[in-house]
C-alpha cells in the first residue's frame, strides 16, 4: 500500500507534463485530462486512507523511499514519503477540493483559447502541494514548497495580457521569496544542529538542543509561514492574487497555497513547544492578522477582494491556534479543513456571480441577485453561515474551539487573544453579511448600468462574449460549475459536526499533534454565548448599514480607518516607503561611498603614484650636461656630510 504514495504526486505532475508539452492537439480534451487525474489521485488518496483507518491509532504511518537524492559524504538527501494522519488529512482536502475546483473550471474557462495550459498549471500546483505535505524530511518539503510558489505566479498571472495580473503575480511572487530565505535558513540551521533534514532525527532530536537554536529555527519557519500563508507582515500579496482567474483564488485561498504555513508550524510543533519565545511570536501573528484581515475585508467593494481579506483573518485563526502549541494544534488543522469547504464554496459562488454578471467584482452593481441564481445563493448562503459561526454550522464548531484554546492559554496571555479572537467573529459576521446583503438582497443595481470586464475569462475584451457595454443578465451557471458548489456546501454544512462527534477528529490527530486542555477561566458554554453575542451584534450592524439603507453607487469617503482600509491598511504603502523609497536611499548611499570612498582610495593611490611617477620621469631626460650636474651636486652632499660628521 506504501507504494500509492508517490501515485498521488505522480498523477497530477503527469498530467501537468502531458498537457503542457502536448501542445494544441490537447486543446480540445486537455481540460478533461486533468479533470480526471485529479480525481484520480484524490482516489488514491481515499484508499491510503482506508488502509490508515484499518490500523492501530500509534501505526498509522506508512513510509515510501524511492530513491538517495543527494549521497555524499556526510550530507543525504533523500526522497521519501511520509503518510501519517496529518499529512493524510492535507491529501483528502487538497484533492478532494482541488479536484472540484478543476471540474468547475471546465465550466468557468470554457471560452478561453489556453484552456489546456491553464489545466496544466492548476495539475502543478496540485502536485507541488502534494509533495510539500507527504515530504519526510524538510529538503524536500522545500521542493513542494518552491513548485507552489511557482505554480502560483503562473496562474495568478494567467491573463498576462492585463498590466495588473502580470504585476500581481511578480508581487506574490517576490514577497513569497522573503519567506522562502527564511525556510533555507531554517533548513541549514537543522543541519548544522542535527546533522540531518528529516523530520524524525530533527523533532527528536530537540530535548538535546539549546534553546536560543530552536528559538533561531522556529522565527525562520515562522517567516516561512508567514509568506506562503499570508500572515502579517507578509501579507500583502494575497489581494492582488485576485487578478488571476476566480478557480485559482478558490485552489490558493482555499485548499492549497496558504494553509502550507500552518502544515510547516504545525509538523514543527516540537521546535515551537521547546521554543516559548518564537511560540508566543506565532500567536501574536496570529492574533494580528486576524484582524487585520477582518478589517480589510469591511471595506472592500470587489467580491473577491473582500473574500481575500476574510481568507487573511481565517489563516490567521489557524496560526494563532497553531501558536498555542498542544492546546491548539489540533483545532488549527480541524478549522483548516472546514475553512477549505466552505471558503472553496464562497469563492466559486462569487465566480458563479461573475459569470452571470459580465465578470462584473463590484458589489455596489449587484443587487437582488438571489431570484435569478437560485443555486449559487443557497450554496453561497450556507458558505456565508459557516464562516460566521452559525450554530450548528462547520464554522460554529471548529472556530469555538480556537475562541476556547486561546483563552485556555490562561493568564493575561489568554485573555488578550480570547478578546482578539471574539472581537474577529464579530468583524467576519458584519463584512460576510455585508457582502451578502449587497449581493443577493435589495434594489437590482446592475439594470442600466453596462459594465466592462476586469477579469474576462480570455484575452478578447469581454464584449466579445456579452457585447460591449451590455447590461448584465443574471442567471444561473452551469450544472459543472453548480455541481462542486453543491458538494462544497454539504461540507460547509456537516463537516464540523462530524468530526465533533466523539471528538474523532482529536482522536484522528492526536498520536501526531498530541492535545493538551489547557486550563481556561472560562467555560466553554460561555465562550460559545461570548460568540454568539458578537455574531449577533455584527449581523445587526450590517443589516443596518446594508439591508435597512440603499447602498450608494459610488462608495462614500468614509472614516480615516475606512479609508485605510479600502488601501489594505496602508500596507503597499508602508512598503513603498520602507522598502523601496528605503532601498532607494540605501542604494544610493552605498553608490556615494562606492565613489568617494572606494572610488577615491583606489583613483587616489593611481594618481599619486602617477604624479610621482611623472615627477621622478623629469631625472631621465636623457641630457648628459644634467646627468652630470647631478653627479656633482650628489658629490658634493656626500664631502659636505663627510666634513659635517668629522667636525662633530
Amino acid at each position: 500500500m506504501e507504494n500509492l504514495i508517490a501515485l498521488l504526486v505522480a498523477a497530477p505532475l503527469l498530467g501537468a507534463a502531458v498537457l503542457l508539452c502536448g501542445g494544441r492537439r490537447l486543446d480540445a480534451v486537455g481540460h478533461w485530462i486533468g479533470t480526471v487525474l485529479a480525481f484520480v489521485s484524490f482516489a488514491f488518496g481515499v484508499i491510503l486512507f482506508a488502509d490508515l483507518l484499518g490500523k492501530d491509532a500509534e501505526h498509522r504511518t506508512l513510509m515510501q523511499h524511492l530513491f538517495s537524492w543527494v549521497p555524499v559524504e556526510g550530507f543525504q538527501a533523500d526522497v521519501t514519503f511520509r503518510l501519517d494522519q496529518l499529512s493524510m488529512t492535507f491529501v483528502l482536502l487538497i484533492t478532494g477540493v482541488g479536484s472540484l475546483i478543476h471540474l468547475y473550471s471546465v465550466g468557468y474557462m470554457e471560452h478561453d483559447e489556453r484552456r489546456r495550459r491553464f489545466f496544466g498549471y492548476l495539475n502543478l500546483f496540485l502536485a507541488a502541494m502534494l509533495l510539500l505535505v507527504v515530504a519526510d524530511n524538510y529538503l524536500l518539503l522545500y521542493v513542494g514548497w518552491e513548485g507552489v510558489g511557482l505554480a502560483s505566479y503562473l496562474l495568478i498571472g494567467f491573463w498576462q495580457h492585463k498590466p495588473s495580473a502580470a504585476t500581481a503575480a511578480k508581487k506574490a511572487f517576490l514577497v513569497n521569496r522573503v519567506g522562502d530565505m527564511g525556510l533555507s535558513i531554517a533548513i541549514m540551521l537543522m543541519f548544522t544542529t542535527f546533522g540531518t533534514f528529516a523530520f524524525g532525527p530533527v523533532l527528536d532530536g530537540v530535548g538535546d538542543t539549546s534553546e536560543g537554536k530552536l528559538t533561531a529555527i522556529g522565527l525562520m519557519l515562522l517567516l516561512a509561514a508567514c509568506g506562503k500563508s499570508a500572515q502579517v507582515p507578509l501579507q500583502s500579496w494575497l489581494g492582488d492574487a485576485m487578478e488571476g482567474p476566480t478557480p485559482v483564488s478558490a485552489l490558493i485561498h482555499a485548499a492549497t497555497m496558504v494553509t502550507a504555513g500552518v502544515y510547516l508550524i504545525v509538523r514543527s510543533g516540537a521546535i515551537f513547544n521547546a521554543a516559548p519565545d518564537a511560540q508566543l511570536a506565532v500567536t501574536v501573528v496570529g492574533a494580528v492578522t486576524l484582524l487585520f484581515g477582518a478589517i480589510v475585508g469591511c471595506a472592500k467593494d470587489d467580491i473577491k477582494k473582500a473574500l481575500a481579506g476574510s481568507t487573511m483573518s481565517q489563516i490567521g485563526y489557524m496560526i494563532l491556534a497553531a501558536g498555542l502549541g498542544p492546546i491548539g494544534y489540533v483545532f488549527a488543522i480541524m478549522h483548516l479543513v472546514t475553512h477549505g469547504f466552505f471558503k472553496a464554496g464562497l469563492f466559486l459562488g462569487a465566480g458563479s456571480v461573475m459569470h452571470g454578471m459580465n465578470d462584473e467584482v463590484d458589489m455596489r452593481k449587484y443587487g437582488g441577485l438571489r431570484k435569478y441564481m437560485p443555486v449559487t445563493f443557497i450554496t453561497f448562503g450556507l458558505g456565508y453561515l459557516a464562516i460566521i459561526g452559525f450554530p450548528g454550522l462547520s464554522g460554529f464548531f471548529s472556530k469555538d474551539k480556537i475562541i476556547e484554546a486561546a483563552f485556555a492559554k490562561g493568564g493575561t496571555e489568554g485573555w488578550i487573544l480570547g478578546g482578539a479572537a471574539l472581537l474577529g467573529a464579530a468583524i467576519t459576521a458584519f463584512y460576510m453579511t455585508r457582502v451578502m446583503l449587497m449581493t443577493f438582497f435589495g434594489e437590482e443595481r446592475w439594470r442600466n448600468q453596462p459594465t466592462r470586464s476586469p477579469e474576462a475569462p480570455s484575452a478578447e475584451p469581454v464584449a466579445e462574449h456579452h457585447g460591449e457595454h451590455a447590461e448584465p443578465h443574471p442567471h444561473e451557471s452551469p450544472k459543472v460549475m453548480t455541481i462542486p458548489m453543491i458538494l462544497l456546501a454539504v461540507g460547509s454544512v456537516f463537516g464540523g459536526a462530524f468530526f465533533s462527534i466523539g471528538d474523532r477528529f482529536l482522536h484522528w490527530l492526536e498520536p501526531v499533534t498530541g492535545h493538551s486542555e489547557g486550563d481556561s477561566p472560562v467555560s466553554a458554554a460561555t465562550v460559545t454565548g461570548a460568540t454568539m453575542v458578537c455574531l449577533i451584534i455584527g449581523v445587526g450592524i450590517a443589516y443596518a448599514m446594508y439591508g435597512r439603507r440603499p447602498v450608494p453607487a459610488v462608495a462614500p469617503r468614509g472614516s480615516l480607518l475606512t479609508r485605510a482600509a479600502r488601501r489594505d491598511l496602508l500596507q503597499d504603502d508602508f512598503n513603498h516607503v520602507v522598502l523601496v523609497r528605503g532601498g532607494e536611499h540605501l542604494t544610493r548611499s552605498l553608490v556615494y561611498v562606492d565613489h568617494t570612498l572606494v572610488d577615491g582610495v583606489v583613483n587616489g593611490t593611481a594618481a599619486s603614484v602617477g604624479g610621482l611617477s611623472g615627477r621622478m620621469r623629469r631625472l631621465q631626460n636623457g641630457f648628459a650636461r644634467s646627468y652630470a650636474v647631478s653627479m656633482f651636486g650628489g658629490a658634493a652632499v656626500l664631502v659636505a656630510a663627510t666634513l659635517l660628521m668629522r667636525a662633530v
